[in-house]
C-alpha cells in the first residue's frame, strides 16, 4: 500500500505571502525600470553635451584662428591701395604697432620684404610692452627692437639680433606655396614667458605680380587652453586639442602644451601626458584607431577608466588655410550617476518599507478573513454531528457575509427537509434540469475541443511534411555527394592517367615512326590529334562539373540544417567584423573587381537574443551577393567610365581638391541603427550593377538566381530570408535602382524568445 502525504497549508500564509510578493515585484519592477530609463537619459545627456561643448570649441576656433587673416587682408588692401607705404617703416612699424596694442593674443605682426627687411610690432621683451621690429640698411640689416611709449613712438633701443627672416622655414614656405598659409605649430621662449604659437602668413604682390614681402603674425594658441579650462563641461569632464599627429594644442587638463627636455621646449604628445586619464584616452584613440590621419567624420566611443566608463566624442576640425585638428571632448558616466545612485537606493528602502507593508496588511486581512470561516467550519461540523439549530452571525465581509447566509439558509432547508418532502423533490427535479444543462454544455465544449484537436492535427501532419522536406533533401544531398566525392577525387587521377598514356603514343610515334597500316588506320579513324587536344579539356569540364555538384549538395545541407544553431546573447557588430574578416580576399583586389572599400557606420546596439551561426550565415549571403554585384560591373568595364566622368567634372569646376564621389572606386557600406527599444536595423549597401526591378521579388525564391550556370545556386537569399523572418522573427528587404546599387536592410527583433527543447522547423 502506497502511502501520499499532503502538506497542508495555512490559510494566513496563502493570504499574505502573495500579497507581499505582489507588492516587492512591483516595487522592484518600477525600480528597475527606473534605473534603466536613468541610464539611457544618461546616455542621451551626454551626448547632447558632448555636442554642445564640441560646437563651442569649433565656434571659438573659427573665430580665434579668423583673426590673423582678416588683418592680413585688411593690411594687403591698405598696402596695394597705397595707404600703407610698407616702405615707410615709421608710419607702417607705427600703423602695425596699433594693431598688436588692440589684439592681446598677438605676439609679432609686420612685413618682412623680398629684400630682406623687416618691419612689425611685437611683445618678445618683459616690462617693454609693445615693441617696434626693424631689419633694414638704417639697422645694417639688423633686427633693432625699439622699446615705445603710450603713443607708439621710439624710444632706446632695447635689443639686436642677428635675425635672417629670409631663412627662416616661415617665409620660404610661403614664397613656395603663393598664397596664405599657416605655419607648423612651435613652441619658444622669450623674456615674458614660454608659449606655443602658430604663425600665420600672407604673401603680397605688385601691381605686375612681383613678389614685395610676406605679411606675417604670430598668434598665441594660449587663449584656447583659457577657453577650453573655462568650459563647463562636467565636474570631472575632459576637453582636448589636438593635431593629427597627436600634438597637443589645448587641453583641459591642468599641465602645459609643452615641456622642458634637455633645456630645449619640446611639444607634448598626448600619450605623454601627465593626467592618467588623458594617457588612457591615448591609448584607447591608438587601439581604435591606430592613426588619427584616419578620422575622417565625428566619432563617438565609450572605454573603462579606473572601473569607470567614459563617454568619448572626437571630431575634426578644419579651417580655409589647411589647419586640421581633433576635438576630444571626454565625460565620466558618474558625472551624472550621482542621482541615479540616490533612485536606487530610495528604491530599495521603499521594497523593504513596502514589504513590512504588506506582510502586516496581509496579517491584518487574514485576521478579518479566517476567523469568521473558523466560525463557520465550527456550525458545519456541529450540522455534521446532529445539531441543525446553527446560526452563523454575519460579517462585515461582503462576500464572508453572503457565504454566512448562504450557510444558515442551508441549514434552514435542512431543518425543513422532513415536513417538506414534496418540495424536496421540486428541489431534485430542478437539480436534474442544471445538470442536464451543464451535460449539454460539456458536451458542447468537448466537441469543440475535438475541433481543435483536428486543427492541431492537421497542423502536425504539415509540420512533419516540412520536417520530411528537410530530411530528404539532406538525404538527397548526402547520396550525391558520396558518388560525387568520388568522381570528383578520380579525375585527377583519370587525367594524369590519359597524359600519361598520350606521352606513351608520342614515345611510341617517335620510337617507331612507320606504324603498321592497320595503326594508321585505327589512328586516322581515332582523329588521334584531335583526341590529343580536346580531352585535356574533357576533364576540366568534368572537373568544373563536380564542382558544380559539390557546391549545390554543400547548399542543400544549409538549407536543411537551419534549425541547428545554437541560441546566444551577441553583439551584432562582432558577427559582422568576424564575416568582414573570412570575407576579406574576396574583398581585396582580383583579375575580377578591383579593391572593394568597406566603410562601417555602426550605431550603438544592444546585444540581442539570437542564432548567431544563422546569422552570419545571412551576412555573408549579403556580402557576397554585393561582391558579385560589383564583379558584374567590373565586366561591363564601367568603374573606368565613371572616373572619366569624374575627371571631366573636376575640370568643369576647376577643382584640383574636388573628392571623387563614391561611385568612382567599389565600395560596400554598412550601416548598424536602432529604429526602436525592440528592433535593430543593419542595412548593407553596394554601388554594383543593381537589380532590376522585375525580378527583386523574385529574389527570395528558392533555386532562383541570375548568375551563369555553375556560378550559384539560387539557395543563399532564400536561406538568408528563412533565418532572417521565420527563425527570428524580423524582417529581409530590398531596395535597388539599376545602375545604382543595391540596398538589403535586415530588421531584427532585440529579444526573441528560444524554444527551449524543441525543434524549430523551417519552413
Amino acid at each position: 500500500m502506497k502511502l501520499v502525504l499532503y502538506k497542508k497549508l495555512s490559510l494566513r500564509f496563502i493570504l499574505v505571502v502573495p500579497f507581499a510578493l505582489q507588492a516587492l515585484i512591483l516595487v522592484g519592477l518600477v525600480g528597475y525600470i527606473s534605473f534603466r530609463n536613468g541610464q539611457k537619459a544618461v546616455n542621451q545627456l551626454a551626448l547632447r553635451l558632448e555636442q554642445k561643448v564640441n560646437q563651442q570649441v569649433e565656434q571659438h576656433l573659427n573665430s580665434y584662428l579668423a583673426v590673423p587673416r582678416q588683418l592680413h587682408q585688411i593690411n594687403a588692401d591698405a598696402i596695394a591701395k597705397e595707404v600703407i607705404d610698407i616702405h615707410n617703416f615709421h608710419k607702417a612699424g607705427n600703423y602695425f604697432w596699433k594693431q598688436v596694442q588692440v589684439y592681446k593674443d598677438i605676439n609679432f605682426l609686420g612685413c618682412v620684404l623680398s629684400n630682406g627687411e623687416m618691419i612689425g610690432a611685437g611683445r618678445w621683451l618683459k616690462d617693454k610692452g609693445v615693441t617696434i621690429e626693424e631689419i633694414s640698411t638704417k639697422t645694417n640689416y639688423k633686427a633693432y627692437s625699439y622699446a615705445t611709449d603710450v603713443r607708439g613712438s621710439r624710444m632706446q633701443v632695447a635689443f639686436i639680433d642677428n635675425y635672417k627672416p629670409l631663412e627662416d622655414d616661415w617665409y620660404t614656405q610661403t614664397v613656395k606655396a603663393g598664397k596664405p598659409i599657416w605655419s607648423s605649430v612651435y613652441p619658444a621662449q622669450s623674456d615674458i614667458a614660454d608659449y606655443v604659437a602658430i604663425s600665420a602668413n600672407h604673401p603680397i604682390y605688385d601691381k605686375k605680380h612681383q613678389l614685395l614681402g610676406v605679411l606675417n603674425i604670430d598668434l598665441l594658441l594660449s587663449s584656447i587652453t583659457n577657453f577650453v579650462n573655462q568650459l563647463n563641461v562636467s565636474p570631472s569632464g575632459e576637453v582636448l586639442i589636438i593635431e593629427r599627429n597627436g600634438l597637443t594644442i589645448a587641453s583641459s587638463a591642468d599641465e602645459k602644451p609643452f615641456h622642458v627636455a634637455k633645456g630645449q621646449l619640446k611639444r607634448l604628445h598626448i600619450s605623454n601626458s601627465q593626467d592618467p586619464k588623458i594617457r588612457a584616452i591615448a591609448q584607447q584613440l591608438q587601439k581604435t584607431f591606430r592613426d588619427f590621419q584616419t578620422i575622417q567624420f565625428s566619432q563617438n566611443l565609450e572605454f573603462q577608466f579606473n572601473g569607470e566608463r567614459q563617454f568619448v566624442q572626437i571630431t575634426p576640425w578644419q579651417d580655409e588655410l589647411g589647419l586640421n585638428w581633433l576635438i576630444i571632448v571626454v565625460l565620466p558616466e558618474r558625472d551624472f550617476m550621482g542621482e541615479i545612485n540616490a533612485n536606487k537606493q530610495t528604491t530599495i528602502l521603499l521594497c523593504i518599507a513596502a514589504l513590512i507593508i504588506a506582510i502586516a496588511l496581509g496579517l491584518l486581512a487574514s485576521k478579518w478573513i479566517i476567523q469568521p470561516i473558523l466560525n463557520l467550519d465550527k456550525a458545519s461540523a456541529a450540522i455534521a454531528a446532529g445539531d441543525l439549530e446553527q446560526v452563523v452571525e454575519p460579517n462585515t465581509l461582503k462576500e464572508l457575509s453572503g457565504l454566512a447566509d448562504s450557510f444558515n439558509h442551508m441549514a434552514q432547508q435542512l431543518r425543513e427537509s422532513f415536513a417538506v418532502q414534496a418540495r424536496i423533490y421540486i428541489e431534485l427535479e430542478k437539480t436534474n434540469e442544471e445538470l442536464e444543462l451543464r451535460v449539454e454544455q460539456r458536451t458542447q465544449d468537448l466537441q469543440q475541443t475535438l475541433k481543435n484537436l483536428r486543427k492541431a492535427q492537421v497542423q502536425l501532419i504539415q509540420i512533419e511534411k516540412m520536417s520530411s522536406l528537410g530530411q530528404l533533401v539532406a538525404g538527397i544531398a548526402h547520396e550525391i555527394n558520396n558518388p560525387v566525392n568520388f568522381i570528383y577525387a578520380n579525375l585527377q587521377y583519370a587525367s594524369e592517367y590519359s597524359q600519361g598514356l598520350l606521352k606513351l603514343i608520342d614515345l611510341y610515334q617517335k620510337e617507331y615512326p612507320q606504324a603498321t597500316a592497320e595503326i594508321q588506320k585505327q589512328i586516322k579513324t581515332l582523329d588521334l590529334e584531335y583526341v590529343r587536344q580536346d580531352l585535356p579539356q574533357i576533364f576540366n569540364s568534368m572537373s568544373t562539373g563536380s564542382e558544380r555538384i559539390q557546391n549545390i549538395v554543400l547548399s542543400l545541407r544549409n538549407f536543411s540544417r537551419l534549425d541547428e544553431a545554437e541560441f546566444k546573447i551577441v553583439d551584432i557588430h562582432e558577427g559582422i567584423d568576424s564575416t568582414l574578416m573570412l570575407l576579406k580576399s574576396h574583398l581585396s583586389s582580383t583579375s575580377l573587381h578591383p579593391n572593394i572599400k568597406v566603410m562601417k557606420n555602426y550605431g550603438r546596439l544592444p546585444k540581442i537574443g539570437c542564432y548567431p551561426g544563422q546569422l552570419n550565415q545571412v551576412f555573408i549571403a549579403l556580402i557576397m551577393n554585393a561582391i558579385h554585384a560589383i564583379e558584374e560591373e567590373t565586366r561591363n568595364g564601367k568603374w573606368l567610365k565613371k572616373k572619366e566622368e569624374d575627371f571631366k567634372a573636376n575640370l568643369e569646376n576647376k577643382s584640383p581638391n574636388l573628392k571623387p564621389r563614391i561611385k568612382s572606386s567599389p565600395c560596400i557600406q554598412i550601416n548598424t541603427d536602432i529604429i526602436d527599444p525592440n528592433y535593430i536595423k543593419i542595412s548593407i549597401i553596394d554601388n554594383g550593377i543593381g537589380i532590376p526591378l522585375e525580378i527583386q521579388s523574385k529574389l527570395f525564391d528558392p533555386f532562383f538566381t541570375t548568375k551563369e550556370v555553375g556560378k550559384g545556386t539560387g539557395l543563399g537569399l532564400s536561406i538568408s530570408y528563412q533565418i532572417v523572418v521565420q527563425q527570428h522573427e524580423g524582417s529581409l528587404e530590398v531596395n535597388s535602382t539599376p545602375g545604382e546599387g543595391a540596398e538589403f536592410i535586415v530588421t531584427l527583433p532585440v529579444k526573441l524568445n528560444a524554444k527551449k527543447g524543441e525543434l524549430l522547423i523551417s519552413t
